[in-house]
Order: C-alpha cells, then structure tokens, then sequence
C-alpha cells in the first residue's frame, strides 16, 4: 500500500538509450535504413516464436515495441497484439504504420513495470526483443515481464551476451566496420549472459525451455540460427501453470 510520504518509484527507462531509437522514429520502416537488421531478422524470430507459441488467437504483449515491426507480424498470424515502449516518437511511426497497413495493434507508452501493475497474468506470450540490454535494471524488467505471462504461458527474449566476441561482432564490427547499426547503439557493459536471465526467471518460476544463438552472414544479409550463443541470442521460458486447490 502506498503511504502519502512514500516515494515515488523511479521508471526503469535511461533517457539516453530511449533517445538512440526515438531520434531516428521516421526511419524505423525503412527496411534498407539504420534498423535494417530489425527487418532482416523479423521473419526468423517471428517463425520461432510461432513455431512454439501458436500465435493464432493468442493474447500477445510485445515489450520494447519499437514502431512495431514485429508487433504487426504476430498481428497478421492471427494473435491478439499489445505493444507497449517508452518511446512516443516511435509508438507515433507505429500507429501510423498500423493504420497504413490495416492491421490491428494496440499500443501504449508504458514501462514493463508499470503496465505490469495493471496486467499481471494478461498475456498468453509476452516478447521482449533487444530492449533488456538498454535498461537501466534489467532484472526489474525480466521480474514485470513474468508476472504479465499467464499461467503456463511463454516468455520469448532477445539480447546480446557478454563475451570479447560479443564486443568485436556486436559493436566493433556491426556498429563501426559493417555499419549494420548507428554507431553507439550497444555499450559492452549491459550485455546479459544466458546465465543471469535464467538465474532471474528461475526465481520466479519459470523454466527456461531453449536457448538458441543467430548468426549473421554479410554475404547472404541474412540470420540463422545457430547452438552457440556467444554473441546474439534467443530464449524461450514457460511459465509456472495455474495451482489447483486440493480437496481435504
């Protein structure tokens, strides 16, 4: 309960980060502009997610929405979308490009944390794609995303590990050599080892089912999936089901 004298608790958002994707809102669309790599990875990670989902009439949450790239490809597998991000410049493109578009997405500026507050077990697959790394505490973020997963539900995560080939593919050679990224997109220190996710969502019930790398070819421009994880990830966790009473 909150006391008159309480304080207010501090949104996990760093103004800064929010700013690196909000600047460039015009450009989200641009399948040949600064998030490039965000089209050419969509149809691999929308694909895993519905091969172990079934988004088909599926409540669905996307976190870190961005302007919607693939809050409207779940919408167009039939689930019910909800993007929400901190971000209003891009939430703006989103709409905007819903409405364009036709397709049907629901979009909210929100924290984790704060939409947790009002929707917690609303979401039968909840997504949280390159967002975990740009947070000022990320294991507040992973604890608002389970508690938004209803029971039995899927959690569906993207980030970048902390290891040396991380900062050579992830920045040296995404951000300054391939120009893949803006340069300054990532910074080494937030980069999240598989280990500490699963760590967090295990203290929260959850079991991690697959964790699977993606590699990425400058020849072909496309991603795949690969076992190691040294660099970009994917991780799927389900959620605790629903307690049933017992009879005494």
């Amino acid at each position: 309960m909150t006391t008159p004298d309480a304080e207010p608790r501090p949104a996990n958002v760093d103004a800064a980060e929010v700013a690196k994707f909000t600047s460039r809102a015009d450009d989200w669309w641009d399948a040949t502009g600064p998030f490039a790599t965000l089209h050419a990875i969509n149809p691999l990670r929308l694909n895993w997610i519905d091969a172990r989902a079934g988004l088909e009439r599926k409540r669905v949450l996307d976190v870190g929405c961005g302007a919607g790239i693939l809050a409207e490809a779940m919408a167009l597998r039939g689930a019910e979308v909800t993007g929400i991000d901190a971000g209003a410049e891009h939430l703006q493109a989103a709409r905007a490009h819903a409405e364009e578009s036709g397709v049907a997405v629901a979009y909210h500026q929100s924290t984790a944390e704060d939409y947790a507050e009002r929707h917690a077990g609303g979401f039968d697959v909840v997504t949280c794609m390159e967002m975990l790394e740009h947070v000022p505490d990320p294991e507040s973020a992973l604890g608002a995303l389970c508690r938004m997963v209803a029971p039995g539900g899927h959690l569906f995560l993207s980030t970048i590990n902390r290891t040396p080939r991380a900062f050579a593919e992830a920045i040296i050679g995404a951000e300054y050599l391939l120009r893949l990224l803006p340069a300054g997109t990532h910074e080494y220190a937030r980069f999240l080892k598989p280990s500490e996710i699963g760590t967090a969502l295990r203290a929260q019930g959850f079991n991690v089912r697959e964790v699977r790398g993606l590699t990425y070819s400058p020849l072909t421009r496309r991603y795949r999936l690969t076992p190691s994880v040294s660099v970009n990830y994917l991780l799927h966790a389900r959620g605790p089901e629903a307690e049933t009473g017992r009879a005494t």
